[in-house]
């Protein structure tokens, strides 16, 4: 769909002064010399906003320089609204696949720029939703005549296996602990059970609000033609022109001219991939190639280590396991709690970190991973400040490990909240029977066959399963009511597995304010008794794993084969058809990992 839009490309006019000579003349024939006009040059930063910003560092070695992050992306930004050398910026946005959080860190950076008096010229070659709430961020928009401008609203589809399973004679065996835990719906139903549709309902209605809000603000409309805009929903681009949505239709090449103005002697100088971190790629020689062969090893070069004071961002991203983080080229990562508790450690026992920033972008995961991260962040309590940002989801278990927080800072758009319990199993054996397949079982007591992915569940085997999630919900919703200074009976009607955004959980009392990364490390400043305003180094743990891991993941020759084949197959299928099956990647939590705390669903909205 994005291949039919152009957009954006936020374009001011720059005052140019000429100079008016005074001439003394001795006589009337005598010739006046000519003034000679020297063109004003203006500087302008080219930044194009594409992919999807992992949170963290990225890929290790070689590949950190290749994936920009999300900070890669805000101290561009940053950059360019201190730069006293530039006039204006052109930011190219090509579509982002970003979430609700990204989206308003990226919008705060551009209004920093515009706050410093410096225009934003935004161009875009065709636009959805988050392409053109960020564009609206700019001063102007730039659409080509080809292009579209798509704000056909919000909807959200969720995928049902229940009957698929049938067919197969495949049986799930789910359970949970909230009624608003959803996770094993789309493996046990057919279709959303009132309480999930009723869930859902409400956070559409919330991003629909913050739709609303944000482009009346930006674009001088009222709520009333924003709402009839998106009642539209599609329009050219000179339709988005004569709505107020755009400012201008002009290809690529006019931007320069919309730049200018009316000073058309003007000299324009665009400095292209500005602020961007430029890649060594001279492995000539030996020395070359020992450089390569380190960073294919995630060997950095050797630094001093520095007693300068710091501040420890430390990046909480991807589904919670059991054991060590991993990630790969593509900027897929999963959070390990080994990883995670050595990241931890290393901030609390680091003399010149004077507060820790916990950045959380995670739908949660492991029961088990979740508390032993959430204990470990306790024992910063009374040593060094501890605040919480959360990114596009802080959800589950990522909300469990925030709940010792001196501060909880979140987006208006982040999802968050889903205090509960799941966990199950698939069984098999109608579908072995299926194919040729029996098994035989031999075994010694009664629940023996609790985690065989065989057999169903036996009466006892269900119980026992569902004494163990009750026993974690209860220790998930006790310490969230302790770490949010509320009655117990308050917050467990708030848990129930429901999910919140984060305007929602403010109001809840769920998070204490609604703020981005730097919001959260000036108020980390603050608390660490240290000016806000000044400068600290940053500590980024932690450290990213290999490239050597990051391509072919675990050291485990069958594992890292079969994931280098299924990944290379499924980005090879549109993105939506790739999605549902990344998204039976659950399964192979449920094998490994006994209980869940996880968010019920994967939310996508275009």
């Amino acid at each position: 769909m994005r291949r039919f839009m152009a957009f954006l490309l936020l374009l001011g006019t720059a005052s140019v002064g000429t100079a008016h000579a005074q001439t003394e003349t001795s006589s009337p024939k005598e010739a006046t010399p000519a003034a000679k006009v020297v063109a004003k040059k203006l500087n302008v930063a080219h930044i194009e906003i594409k992919g999807s910003y992992t949170e963290g560092l990225g890929g290790g070695g070689l590949f950190s320089e290749v994936v920009e992050t999300l900070n890669d992306a805000l101290q561009r930004l940053k950059k360019a609204a201190g730069d006293e050398s530039l006039d204006a910026v052109v930011l190219h946005i090509n579509s982002p696949q970003i979430g609700w959080a990204k989206l308003n860190e990226l919008r705060s950076g551009i209004a920093k720029i515009r706050h410093r008096g410096r225009k934003v010229y935004a161009w875009l070659e065709g636009a959805d939703t988050k392409d053109y709430l960020l564009a609206s961020a700019c001063d102007q928009i730039v659409i080509p005549e080809s292009g579209m401008v798509m704000l056909p609203g919000l909807r959200a589809e969720i995928s049902f296996y229940k009957n698929l399973f049938d067919m197969l004679a495949i049986e799930p065996e789910m359970l949970r602990v909230g009624e608003f835990k959803s996770a094993a719906e789309p493996y046990s139903r057919s279709e959303m059970s009132p309480a999930f549709r009723e869930e859902m309902e409400t956070i559409i209605d919330d991003y629909y609000q913050q739709i609303i809000e944000m482009v009346s603000k930006s674009r001088n409309l009222n709520a009333e033609q924003v709402s009839g805009i998106i009642d539209t929903g599609l329009f050219s681009a000179q339709e988005a022109k004569e709505r107020g949505l755009i400012d201008h239709v002009a290809y690529e090449d006019h931007i320069i001219d919309l730049i200018k103005g009316d000073q058309k002697d003007a000299e324009v100088k665009i400095t292209k991939s500005y602020g961007k971190k430029k890649i060594d790629t001279d492995f000539s020689g030996f020395t070359g190639m020992a450089k390569m062969m380190n960073l294919m090893m995630g060997i950095e070069p050797a630094t001093r280590k520095s007693s300068s004071p710091k501040i420890a961002i430390i990046s909480a991203v991807g589904p919670i396991m059991s054991g060590t983080s991993r990630g790969d080229f593509f900027g897929e990562e999963s959070m390990g709690s080994t990883t995670m508790i050595k990241a931890i450690r290393q901030a609390r026992d680091d003399a010149s970190v004077k507060a820790v920033v916990l950045r959380v972008d995670s739908p949660g995961g492991s029961a088990l991973a979740s508390d032993l991260m959430w204990h470990e962040l306790e024992t910063l309590e009374g040593k060094k400040p501890l605040i919480v940002s959360m990114g596009d989801t802080a959800a589950s278990g990522g909300y469990y490990i925030a709940m010792g927080a001196d501060r909880i800072f979140a987006e208006p758009g982040t999802l968050t909240g889903s205090i509960g319990v799941v966990g199950g199993k698939i069984a098999l054996e109608k579908f072995y029977a299926k194919v040729g397949i029996t098994t035989s079982v031999v075994q010694k007591g009664k629940n023996a066959g609790v985690l065989s992915t065989t057999k169903p569940w036996t009466e006892t085997e269900r119980d026992a399963m569902q004494k163990m999630m009750n026993d974690i919900y209860a220790q998930f919703t006790k310490k969230a009511a302790e770490g949010r200074k509320m009655e117990y009976e308050k917050l467990e009607k708030l848990a129930r597995g429901r999910v919140y955004t984060g305007t929602q959980a403010l109001n809840l009392g769920l998070i204490d304010e609604l703020g981005t990364l730097d919001d959260a490390i000036a108020y980390a400043k603050k608390s660490a008794g240290i000016d806000p305003e000044s400068k600290l180094e940053r500590l980024d743990l932690p450290k990213p794993t290999s490239p050597l891991e990051a391509l072919f993941g675990p050291l485990d020759p069958s594992v890292h084969v079969r994931n280098a084949v299924m990944k290379a197959w499924l980005n090879r299928l549109p993105a939506e058809i790739s999605s549902q099956l990344k998204s039976l990647d659950v399964y192979d939590q449920l094998a490994r990992e006994k209980v869940l705390t996880v968010m019920p669903y994967q939310l996508y909205i275009k």
